[in-house]
């Protein structure tokens, strides 16, 4: 297993973005139920609403209202006035992660690790990077690999889609390309990494067939920007009953036999990489069941 997996896993099959600019989104999101939640300073908030919103999402980290859910701020881009304010208040609140925007080299994650370290972030603090230009796509093992601290990649495929001057179509023929290359310097590097949105929140079969495509493709979870969109993207980045079935089965034959010559399980043959993916099935099975309980 790769290192993200080794340790404890946690769930990350739908992330919600909610505009911390609005108070009775921040309060509905204690009864989603999503696997984690980011607190978003950025894009869903207009530029004079933005000090209210860093308090606000500031104050619903320290709250510990929000359950089991993954909570992450997050921060205006580097480039902005916003970010320092951004930063150092979000590292002083302690949240589970900080989602940073427009990370495209190994040097931006060193420094925004630093700048962490000297706003007195605690450990638990995590950052996770967006990536979602050209330049990133190309470096995107070198950033995953930039640091222990950057816990998550998160693509921003809204904003590739227009660097790359591509339309947004059934398939995502044009940025599968940056998919793959994002999700190899995952896997690389043994970070997690999650899909970009869907815009369309009316186009529930369009939506569910993109949260196909990313299962299929590898990756963790899906950033989402709905409500309406969390149901259908639990399931879909959950193994079925099938899959913990037959991986149950897997293990169990593996077991059985104890290196006594080959093992089949309903007549398939199953090796030590059959046994690795089956027990991440598990595991996988395991932590979703726990954070239900």
């Amino acid at each position: 297993m790769a290192r993200e997996e080794s340790a404890a896993f946690r769930p990350r099959r739908s992330v919600l973005y909610m505009p911390s600019s609005n108070e009775r989104a921040l309060e509905k999101a204690k009864t989603i139920p999503c696997d984690g939640l980011i607190l978003d300073l950025e894009d869903a908030v207009a530029p004079e609403a933005k000090p209210a919103a860093r308090e606000a999402a500031c104050a619903a980290a320290r709250s510990g209202a929000y359950g089991r859910r993954e909570l992450a701020i997050r921060a205006n881009g580097a480039d902005t006035e916003w970010h320092e304010a951004d930063l150092a208040a979000a590292c002083a609140a302690g949240p589970d992660a900080i989602v940073v925007p427009k990370v495209d080299s190994a040097d931006a994650v060193l420094s925004l690790v630093a700048d962490m370290q000297r706003h007195g972030a605690p450990e638990h603090t995590k950052l996770w990077a967006m990536i979602e230009t050209p330049r990133a796509m190309l470096h995107a093992e070198e950033i995953a690999g930039a640091s222990e601290r950057l816990a998550v990649l998160v693509m921003g495929t809204n904003d590739l889609a227009k660097e790359l001057y591509a339309e947004h179509v059934p398939g995502r023929q044009p940025l599968l390309t940056g998919l793959g290359l994002a999700l190899l310097a995952a896997r690389a590097t043994g970070k997690a990494i999650l899909d970009g949105v869907y815009n369309d929140v009316r186009d529930t079969d369009g939506f569910l067939a993109e949260c196909r495509q990313g299962r299929e493709m590898g990756f963790d979870g899906k950033t989402l920007v709905h409500p309406g969109q969390v149901e259908g993207a639990n399931a879909a980045f959950a193994p079925s009953e099938q899959a913990v079935e037959d991986a149950r089965g897997i293990v169990a034959a593996w077991e059985a036999a104890a290196g006594s010559g080959v093992v089949t399980y309903r007549g398939r043959m199953v090796e030590s990489l059959h046994v690795d993916s089956a027990r991440r099935v598990l595991a996988i099975h395991d932590a979703i069941t726990a954070l239900a309980g």
